[in-house]
C-alpha cells in the first residue's frame, strides 16, 4: 500500500511563489510514477506536473515556466515549486501515485491514470 501525505499549502499573492511537499510510503515500485493534479471549485480534477523515477518530467500547458516538480528518491519525498502564482492556480492540490511508468506522456496527466492519492492540501493566490 502507499501513502501519500502533502504539505506546504497556503495563501500568497499574485506572483508569490510556494512550494508543496509531499511524503511517500510504500514500494518505490508502487510509485514509479508520481504526479501532482488540482481542483479548483466547481471544476473537475485536472493533472499539473508527473515524474518518472528516472526524472522524466511532464507538465500541463498553464504552468510550463512556472512550476517544477521533483522528487527526493533518498528522503522518500516529492515536490512541486510554484512560482509566478496566478489567482487561476487557485485550488485544492492532490499528491498523487501509479506503479507503471509514465514515459513522459502527456496522456498520464489524467486523474484516472493514478492508484494512490494524497488528502489534498488548499492554495489560494489572490490578486
Amino acid at each position: 500500500q502507499v501513502q501519500l501525505v502533502e504539505s506546504g499549502g497556503g495563501s500568497v499573492q499574485a506572483g508569490g511563489s510556494l512550494r508543496l511537499s509531499c511524503a511517500a510510503s510504500g514500494y518505490t515500485y508502487m510509485r514509479r510514477c508520481m504526479g501532482w493534479f488540482r481542483q479548483a471549485p466547481g471544476k473537475e480534477r485536472e493533472g499539473v506536473a508527473i515524474i518518472d523515477l528516472d526524472g522524466t518530467t511532464t507538465y500541463t500547458d498553464s504552468v510550463k515556466g512556472r512550476f517544477t516538480i521533483s522528487e527526493d528518491n533518498a528522503k522518500n519525498t516529492l515536490y512541486l515549486q510554484m512560482s509566478n502564482l496566478k489567482p487561476e492556480d487557485t485550488a485544492v492540490y492532490y499528491c498523487a501515485a501509479r506503479p507503471l511508468y509514465c514515459s513522459g506522456a502527456k496522456y498520464y496527466l489524467r486523474p484516472t491514470e493514478f492508484r494512490y492519492w494524497g488528502q489534498g492540501i488548499q492554495v489560494t493566490v489572490s490578486s
